[in-house]
């Protein structure tokens, strides 16, 4: 009989958990092998209508207002009412408030198979968000790492080796191929970017420091010196764009720095760079990174989380150390320089996505996990797969 899976994720705005957690649930529906649902904490965002074409129309909703009040505890009761009537067998939730709200749920409801999820490693939560999460992962049977860094992490903050599995982010290649017949000067059009000029992107949110734009501009800053035809394109919303703007300004950048808001045409925006860059102080396995490769473009990130899980050095990009403008530059101005080097570069990284990350290896992961579950909860109690995830967080 095919499990009933219920996927939480916060929201359907555009950033990486919130895809990969849309992505997994419409590839599992797809695959016939689990009856699967979508629940949400905020029913909006860029990605809703795909999630509703995709076959979610009856997407539930569970808004918080915080983690300590009255509305909390009524709507964690009104989540495993909800899961006990649908009979659901695997909860897998996303990020940090999904993680909290999801397996406290899960586990009041007895929900046999809980899965939580860490995707970064350090610089996004605080020393109070840490100590509920870890008390999530108590109540969960296995915590998913999307990196080997993240998982090391992990077990670095105590959580059991033996409750943490790494199981890749998944990229929908197709996805980041342009139409075909599309030029680059067409691309470029779209997003009001400068026809003939070399490229240098970043796509990464602006409301969280930790992507650490600021290394980016400064490193803007040094290219233009070798390469002054130089354009910077930074991807993205949120509420760091005005101080960004400023700062391209007070670096003598912002003539050549374009802003380019919420992409919903991510494939076309990397179809019209030639360098793509990711300078975050903190990550987990980057979707970005992914994205980069698989549209072909040589990747500068710096050296946190999976980058090197991800990038080859030398082979499809370049790692450098985290706040390094110095090294990213010249990086960026080597590319820019050897354009056949950088095309090579692509090619191999486009190659690799294609060989090691892709969504088929995935979901066979991922059901593979499901089945070990729930085998587990069938079992004898005190089996041992039993002892191996009843360990504390």
């Amino acid at each position: 009989m095919r499990p009933r899976v219920l996927h939480l994720t916060g929201s359907f705005h555009q950033g990486g958990s919130e895809r990969q957690a849309l992505q997994l649930a419409r590839l599992m529906r797809e695959g016939g092998r689990c009856r699967v649902d979508v629940a949400c904490l905020e029913r909006r965002g860029a990605l809703l209508e795909e999630a509703e074409r995709a076959g979610f129309g009856e997407i539930e909703e569970y808004r918080l207002t915080s983690f300590y009040d009255l509305n909390f505890v009524k709507q964690l009761w009104r989540f495993a009412r909800r899961l006990r009537e649908r009979e659901i067998e695997v909860v897998q939730t996303h990020d940090f408030y999904t993680n909290v709200f999801g397996m406290a749920g899960a586990a009041l409801a007895r929900v046999p198979a809980r899965v939580a999820a860490r995707r970064e490693t350090e610089g996004m939560r605080s020393a109070a968000q840490k100590k509920v999460e870890r008390a999530a992962y108590r109540l969960a049977h296995r915590v998913v790492a999307n990196a080997e860094a993240v998982a090391a992490q992990l077990s670095a903050e105590g959580v059991p080796r033996a409750k943490v599995v790494t199981i890749y982010n998944g990229l929908d290649v197709a996805r980041l191929t342009p139409p075909a017949g599309r030029t680059r000067a067409e691309a470029r059009a779209s997003f009001g970017l400068p026809e003939e000029k070399p490229l240098v992107t970043i796509v990464a949110n602006l409301r969280h420091a930790v992507k650490d734009h600021p290394t980016f501009l400064r490193a803007a800053a040094r290219v233009v010196r070798a390469v002054p035809e130089a354009a910077f394109a930074l991807a993205g919303e949120g509420e760091l764009v005005a101080p960004m703007k400023a700062l391209a300004e007070e670096l003598g950048v912002a003539k050549q720095t374009f802003f380019t808001g919420r992409c919903k045409d991510v494939a076309g925006l990397l179809y019209a760079s030639d360098v793509c860059v990711l300078s975050s102080r903190a990550e987990g396995f980057s979707n970005s990174i992914l994205e980069y490769m698989a549209a072909g473009r040589p990747v500068v990130a710096t050296d946190v989380g999976g980058a090197r899980e991800a990038i080859v050095q030398g082979e499809t990009g370049f790692v450098v150390p985290p706040g390094d403008d110095l090294s990213l530059a010249a990086y960026v101005v080597g590319l820019l320089e050897r354009p056949a080097m950088a095309r090579a570069m692509g090619e191999a990284g486009r190659r690799r996505v294609l060989e090691n990350f892709s969504c088929e290896a995935q979901l066979a992961r991922t059901y593979a996990l499901y089945e070990q579950l729930l085998e587990g909860a069938r079992a004898p109690s005190g089996s041992a797969d039993e002892k191996a995830y009843s360990g504390g967080a």
